[in-house]
């Protein structure tokens, strides 16, 4: 028998007749091989009424495979490296490995095993930031439902992630079966139900007989029209609905009149005709919204060939275009510039949707032609170039950079770009600057001071229209220029001292340089990271709005896969860390060359300064003897502790000549109550908003 390689695994290349009874004997073959899923299909054995259900041989044509991928496990594979993801992010279970198979055998396509769903979740959103778009891959329910987490920190960030599920066996759906990795319910939508509120589209294949069980609530309408949910059945159409309907009699009011609802699920694939249309309809989605999406396929549908995924070229998918009204953009521009135009010291800020809306370029254009000083709202940091003439810092309140804040707040005119005035982002709603003044320019809306709001317009359009009538104006700047004072530094160390936060970010700003990304974890790492002047194409990433203590390692690991040409260097506090270290074994598995500075404070730092306690103190571990037993002499790693100055100076040097291809982790020993003044100011506005009396007292 002639057989060729496909995908690295062999396949028949001639039709082969067998019966039933030899296939029931015959060895298993990999699913990756074209056509035999449909062969095992052909193979089923089939009973004969007269013979008492005794298998007897008929006879089944094996079709011959076809010479490109043709199941759905090759088509979502093939789909991944066009839209520009070379890397998976991935923890194995038993209802994704088949689908698995086809990840590792498409070529430009690197399956990332990583040690929990979590860090996988996170690792994806890194991955997003740097390329894009990212995806992860677990496993029905118990995986799926420990990644959640980080797809909803994806979903606040803007940022498309492709969440992939291997869901139970199709034949399961409606069985009223309990399966493993449950809750203990014959109830399957359980999954589906809470990726509903953190992705912005949702697929599930199942197989096209699970259509006619349908998924039941009962409610009960009591005569104060409360509502209330009362259980679950599956209705599969053999009784009557009254013989499902609980009896009237047990409940206590007797006018109560029984409810039947059936539920509906978003984008349900009950056949593989439509599976590859669905597939391409949830990640343009994702595109075009630039939100998680998720994807779950059933294990036993992954390896069935279907014309529809046969085709030798993929045709790229097609994007809804968005354009602006061009009405409502003249006029939002005339009112805009006529503003501006009129204001003595205007300026603008920089928030993080810039990003979103690809709005850096036209950003930076405007403040080329405008002349006015540029800030970035702190979720913003990295989006706008800081080597720009006009930039004055970061815009924070009253953490804000040195007399940046002061600069924004006594403008007479200010445009907020992309910024998301959140509770993080104003420091508990804090920020004064003149709101009457202010123009607020969003994804597709412009909206002005005491009205009106105009749209659609691209923010982009918007930019680039404005630029052209805004009239130079640097006073603003040049009044900054005049008040401006330079910081003189951390006070020196004297020998052998106790190593210092600002010491160390003193030292981090000489070594930053262009070809780096910064990534700074929740609590004090933020402050002293937006000190931090960034050179030239020096990426920085933080999660400002979800603040999930623990995002960044994993998202470290998904960025510097990612940006390969980049050395990220990560700043994560002691408390942070111990919530995801496990994926630095992962990063030195993937060589990469990180640079960790782990701050050894001995607790949850931005805690205490909102309300201290003895929960906010934590277990010390020796993390550098942890990293070495992750290392375990297999790989390119190097760990170090530093107490003083020296051993800090020392220890970076090694990192950027010696050991500039290692995973280095520094572990830096500091005073617990070593902590930037902007964590005191920010703990002590905190502690108030949280403290506020109820508005009518219970």
């Amino acid at each position: 028998m002639a057989t060729k390689l496909e995908n690295g695994f062999h396949t028949e290349t001639n039709p082969k007749v067998t019966t039933t009874m030899e296939a029931s004997h015959s060895p298993t073959v990999n699913p990756l091989a074209n056509g035999i899923a449909a062969a095992d299909k052909l193979r089923s054995q089939s009973r004969s009424s007269h013979n008492n259900g005794a298998i007897t041989p008929s006879t089944v044509i094996i079709p011959p495979p076809t010479t490109t991928p043709s199941t759905l496990g090759h088509y979502l594979a093939r789909r991944l490296v066009q839209i520009g993801i070379s890397d998976i992010f991935s923890v194995p279970g038993d209802s994704n490995l088949v689908l698995f198979d086809y990840f590792v055998a498409e070529k430009g396509l690197n399956l990332v095993g990583c040690c929990s769903e979590l860090n996988a979740g996170y690792a994806a959103d890194g991955y997003a930031r740097r390329r894009g778009v990212g995806a992860c891959a677990v496993t029905f329910t118990v995986g799926s439902l420990s990644l959640i987490n980080a797809i909803a920190g994806a979903y606040s960030e803007d940022l498309p992630v492709i969440c992939i599920v291997g869901g139970p066996n199709s034949n399961d759906y409606g069985s009223k079966k309990i399966l493993h990795h449950t809750i203990g319910l014959p109830d399957f939508g359980q999954e589906l139900r809470c990726f509903q509120n953190v992705t912005c589209y949702q697929v599930a294949t199942k197989s096209k007989y699970f259509l006619k069980y349908w998924n039941m609530i009962f409610r009960v309408t009591q005569p104060t029209t409360q509502r209330q949910d009362i259980g679950a059945l599956y209705y599969d159409g053999s009784h009557s609905l009254s013989s499902l309907s609980p009896d009237p009699a047990r409940f206590k009011h007797p006018s109560v009149i029984v409810w039947v609802k059936k539920q509906k699920q978003k984008a349900i694939i009950d056949n593989l005709e439509d599976a590859q249309w669905q597939i391409d309809t949830a990640i343009s989605k994702c595109l075009e919204e630039s939100k998680p999406i998720y994807i779950s396929i059933c294990c036993n549908l992954v390896a069935i060939p279907h014309p529809s995924f046969s085709a030798q070229q993929l045709i790229p998918l097609s994007l809804s275009s968005k354009e602006s009204n061009q009405m409502a953009l003249e006029a939002a521009v005339e009112k805009a510039a006529q503003l501006l135009n009129t204001a003595i010291k205007p300026v603008m800020i920089g928030g993080r949707k810039l990003r979103l809306t690809n709005s850096q370029e036209p950003f930076i254009e405007l403040a080329n032609a405008c002349g006015y000083p540029v800030a970035v709202m702190p979720s913003a940091k990295g989006m706008f170039p800081e080597n720009h003439p006009h930039f004055i810092g970061t815009y924070w309140g009253t953490i804000s950079s040195t007399y940046c804040g002061e600069t924004v707040e006594i403008a007479d005119a200010s445009i907020f770009v992309g910024a998301i005035l959140d509770e993080l982002d104003t420091v508990a709603f804090s920020l004064t600057y003149k709101k009457n003044k202010g123009i607020m320019v969003e994804a597709d809306r412009v909206v002005f001071p005491n009205g009106p709001s105009l749209g659609p317009i691209l923010m982009k359009d918007f930019l680039r229209a404005l630029g052209k009538r805004l009239k130079p104006n640097s006073t603003a700047y040049e009044n900054y220029r005049r008040i401006y004072i330079a910081e003189s530094g951390p006070l020196e160390s004297g020998p052998g001292e106790a190593l210092r936060v600002n010491i160390v970010f003193k030292h981090i700003q000489k070594m930053l340089s262009s070809n780096m990304a910064v990534i700074s974890e929740a609590g004090d790492s933020w402050f002293h990271s937006q000190r931090l002047k960034l050179p030239k194409s020096c990426g920085y990433e933080v999660q400002l709005l979800y603040a999930s203590i623990g995002w960044s390692l994993g998202a470290t690991l998904g960025y510097a896969q990612a940006a390969p040409e980049k050395r990220v260097v990560l700043f994560i506090g002691d408390g942070s860390f111990q919530m995801t270290p496990q994926d630095v074994s992962t990063m030195i598995t993937l060589k990469q060359n990180n640079i960790i500075f782990l701050i050894n404070n001995g607790g949850y730092t931005i805690e205490v300064e909102i309300h201290d306690g003895p929960y906010n103190v934590i277990k010390n571990w020796d993390y550098t003897a942890i990293v070495n037993a992750m290392h375990n002499h297999d790989g390119n790693c190097w760990t170090t502790k530093v107490h003083t100055e020296e051993e800090l100076v020392n220890a970076i040097e090694i990192v950027l000549k010696e050991r500039k291809d290692s995973l280095c982790f520094i572990e830096v020993i500091v005073h617990r109550d070593d902590t930037s003044k902007e964590l005191l100011e920010f703990g002590s506005k905190f502690a108030n908003v949280s403290s506020r009396p109820p508005r009518v007292l219970l």
